[in-house]
């Protein structure tokens, strides 16, 4: 599989949320980034696309862009369109994904986009309001990997 096609698997995948076919383009020691979890690694990114994919709704994604830089870097643009169930608000957000690739695997993986936008439209006046804080933005993500670790407690 070329690293093009790894990548259309990937999102193709999350289009479907279909978290299985998602977790199966990653290595097992895969790391995962982006403004919300922060750094995710030993098995929690795939757990995250997982707990994601099974809680999202009104879920639609699409991606295009993707430029293979070499033969281990690539980006890829993606927009996702769902409810935010902590808020119930409508988000869309527009990511940037750089992935770097190793022996037909993404074996990291960091998504960029614009926080403060998101928690504007995730969390409506508080996040127009306090949004652009590093105090906020750690409040954000102490909630996500709470979210994270309750979720895999769940789990077992």
């Amino acid at each position: 599989m070329t690293n093009k096609e790894l990548i259309e698997k990937f999102y193709s995948a999350f289009q479907r949320l279909d978290y299985t076919s998602m977790q199966e383009c990653y290595s097992s020691t895969t790391l995962f980034n982006d403004p919300v979890f922060g750094l995710l690694q030993n098995g929690d990114p795939q757990i995250m696309w997982e707990m994601l994919c099974k809680r999202v709704k009104n879920f639609s994604l699409s991606f295009n862009d993707i430029d293979i830089i070499d033969e281990e870097f690539a980006t890829c643009s993606w927009t996702a369109n769902y409810l935010f169930s902590a808020s119930g608000k409508t988000v869309v957000n527009k990511v940037k994904a750089y992935l770097r690739i190793k022996d037909g695997y993404i074996i990291e993986h960091t998504d960029h986009f614009n926080f403060y936008n998101w928690t504007k439209q995730a969390l409506g006046i508080k996040g127009f309001l306090l949004g652009w804080t590093h105090f906020f933005a750690k409040k954000i993500r102490k909630q996500a990997l709470l979210g994270l670790e309750k979720y895999k407690i769940q789990q077992k």
